[in-house]
């Protein structure tokens, strides 16, 4: 016969738990003292069990994780252009120690002065993923048609949306018909994604996890509609999407963030009766939580934000250097350390050896749910409204971002700790001037840093 463990001890419900912790509190309210409401108004109990479990979307939820194309990530790393033979020995150099795919920044360089076959010497697109990020994307298209014969790996980094929230873009007829041509081009490449929808945009300004992805998929329902009305297919433009997260420091809220918006996505491709239901995810740590006070402590919180990102289940993860937000440019050392976060999560922690790797708990599993149907009630809000852009021109994207900002600054200032900023401040760090912030121009969203208020 079969023994199970610890079955000389009685079963445990949770209503016995509740009933043992109510006598152990001695008159403490229950609710007030134990169950935490997030800044996303998302109450978590102290304790969860098998039953939490019933009442959830559980196959659902579980079964979008399933578009996942690997159960490993890819280590993508960041090359800014500066010229052509030094940024070729650079992404060539971060090929062999330890990156998977590259992105190469283009933005503030005039496409038309670039040499590419200088530039792209060597390295073979169809073997090794290279991502191309600029404003300039006509001009980029028009100059890798010259170079590309063959079935390229990677894509562009391009968002005009996003761009458009920052006021770094207008949005009009050209736009659409523009980012049209991106996916035209893109067509014959299956391995070439076309466009990139961003949350930092919205994370970087402040928003909580509910506001950031109800703000991405209302982007992301917008190019669908958008791109379909002058002639793509849904079938043509799914495949070729990548979502790009912003992970903070809230470590279970950010793995039930990534696992959220496949299950999101999935809802919103059958609705637009997508039968390719494919959710590319990159997730960069987060920009918004760096500080330049006590700098080093960044690595720690990019570690806790790459380890959300690989458990949540990213398809790439790229790691910001710890020092990058003093604005010193490249860093060897810096940049090595970084990658090295991604490769010691997979070869040393082996978390890319299993698919939703937090399947079944019952704690991400109800955050999850319970994020989702947040995220879900404000999407429809802001589809009610007429989407995100008429939801912006009025100012609601905006004034809902800043309430969020507000609260985690108050929260900074009265009780929440933030290492090396607010408490245990290291009294040998020399004064550090930070890169310059963005600010705010008419009602276009910041690029903000949370420390920045200690600093």
């Amino acid at each position: 016969m079969t023994k199970k463990f610890f079955e000389e001890f009685p079963e445990s419900t949770k209503k016995i738990w509740r009933a043992q912790v109510v006598k152990d509190l001695k008159g403490k309210n229950f609710e007030e003292t134990l169950i935490w409401n997030t800044p996303e108004e998302i109450m978590v109990q102290p304790y969860y069990t098998e039953e939490d479990l019933f009442n959830l979307p559980l196959r659902e939820i579980q079964q979008s994780q399933s578009n996942k194309k690997a159960a490993n990530w890819q280590n993508r790393a960041l090359a800014k252009f500066s010229q052509e033979k030094p940024t070729n020995t650079l992404v060539l150099d971060l090929f062999r120690n330890g990156a998977d795919e590259v992105v190469i920044d283009f933005r503030g360089t005039d496409i038309n002065k670039i040499d590419f076959a200088k530039l792209l010497d060597k390295i073979k697109l169809s073997d090794t993923p290279v991502y191309f990020q600029t404003n300039q994307i006509e001009g980029l298209l028009a100059v890798l048609g010259k170079y590309i014969h063959y079935q390229p790996k990677g894509g562009f980094i391009f968002d005009s949306l996003g761009d458009f929230f920052t006021g770094k873009a207008k949005i009009d007829n050209t736009t659409w018909e523009s980012t049209k041509k991106i996916f035209d081009y893109c067509t014959s490449y299956p391995a070439f994604t076309a466009i990139t929808i961003r949350s930092d945009v919205f994370h970087n300004a402040g928003a909580n996890a509910v506001q950031e992805l109800a703000f991405t998929l209302a982007s992301a329902t917008t190019y669908l509609d958008k791109l379909t009305d002058i002639g793509l297919s849904i079938g043509q433009i799914v495949p070729k999407i990548e979502f790009s997260l912003a992970i903070g420091t809230n470590y279970f809220m950010e793995i039930a963030k990534i696992r959220s918006l496949r299950f999101l996505w999935c809802k919103i491709s059958e609705t637009y009766q997508c039968t390719d239901n494919n959710c590319q995810i990159n997730c960069q740590t987060s920009y918004f939580y760096d500080s330049i006070l006590d700098a080093h402590t960044n690595m720690l919180r990019a570690t806790t934000e790459a380890m959300s990102a690989v458990i949540g289940g990213c398809d790439s993860l790229t790691i910001h250097r710890y020092n990058a937000v003093l604005g010193t440019g490249y860093d060897e050392m810096s940049e090595r350390i970084a990658r090295n976060i991604s490769v010691l999560l997979s070869d040393e922690s082996y978390l890319g050896k299993s698919r939703d790797i937090s399947a079944g708990s019952y704690y991400i599993e109800n955050l999850t749910n319970d994020l989702s149907a947040k995220v879900w009630e404000l999407f429809l809000s802001i589809e009610q409204q007429g989407g995100i852009l008429k939801a912006f021109e009025e100012d609601f994207i905006q004034t809902e971002i800043e309430k969020a900002y507000r609260q985690k600054a108050e929260a900074l200032k009265n009780s929440k700790i933030m290492v090396g900023v607010n408490k245990f401040i290291s009294p040998k760090d020399p004064p550090i001037h930070a890169s310059e912030q963005s600010t705010k121009v008419k009602h276009f969203l910041p690029n903000r840093r949370i420390a920045s208020l200690f600093e």
